[in-house]
């Protein structure tokens, strides 16, 4: 198993996902996030199709502290239920990789 992974979940305005980016980064839950945007989705939500905007967040962090920045994400996320997905990085510069570990390290 991978010790990286990459998070991804999205909220409904811009500056919804910066302040998510902020708190797990400043936090050292993820070492960074991009947040890209705006993006069309198209989902199912109770029962109903549906469209929208949203803006897209991916976080990259140690798979160590992947449980907390969850349970960081679920309380402060402004959805009550908003898709939370991780998926393995299964290579990268060993630079990056030392990046994420360091900056996931939590703080003394």
């Amino acid at each position: 198993m991978t010790d990286f992974v990459q998070v991804s979940t999205a909220t409904e305005t811009r500056d919804q996902a910066v302040e998510l980016a902020r708190s797990v980064v400043s936090e050292h839950l993820a070492a960074g996030g991009q947040i890209i945007g705006p993006v069309t989705s198209a989902f199912w939500h109770d029962g109903e199709f549906g469209t929208g905007e949203e803006w897209q967040l991916l976080l990259k962090t140690h798979q160590s502290r992947y449980a907390e920045l969850e349970a960081h994400l679920l309380k402060h996320h402004p959805w009550q239920n908003p898709e939370l997905a991780a998926v393995p990085i299964v290579a990268g510069s060993k630079g990056c990789f030392d990046w994420i570990t360091a900056s996931t390290t939590p703080a003394e």
